[in-house]
């Protein structure tokens, strides 16, 4: 479903060598090298586009998470998202993502709480991007 009104927009810069470059956005609020992880042959040691993905994907779950149990009014507290963001071969020569969520929700029994993170998955502007295009599996836990 296509954007009906900009709210924000980021606006971030790569260079260099791609995967062994550097990225910064334009407010300054970002401003790091990256490097390719060990696992893919690199040297690591910096940041890496999946690292930068996971992190926003958990960020933005987990603000959907608070609207949607703030919506239904359903009390939540000390939660926390986990994205683990996968990257392999497709078979066709390219690359492709798969990502893994684990939204952890205390004290809400686990049917109450994966009610929540399924709607959250419905809100999440990564998760309705990413639809349809890479698996996402979305899990809640309680511990």
């Amino acid at each position: 479903m296509p954007i009906t009104k900009t709210l924000y927009t980021a606006e971030a810069l790569a260079t260099g060598d791609g995967r062994n470059g550097h990225v910064h956005t334009t407010d300054g609020q970002i401003d790091l090298d990256l490097a390719v992880p060990v696992e893919m042959g690199g040297a690591g040691g910096k940041v890496n586009p999946e690292l930068l993905f996971a992190s926003g994907y958990a960020a933005c779950f987990h603000g959907a998470l608070q609207l949607v149990a703030k919506n239904e009014g359903v009390a939540i507290h000390d939660t926390s998202v986990g994205a683990r963001v996968h990257i392999g071969p497709n078979g066709e020569g390219g690359f492709a993502l798969a990502v893994d969520l684990e939204v952890n929700i205390p004290g809400l029994p686990h049917d109450e709480a994966q009610a929540l993170v399924d709607k959250a998955h419905q809100v999440c502007p990564y998760s309705n991007a990413t639809r349809g295009n890479i698996p996402v599996n979305v899990t809640a836990t309680d511990d």
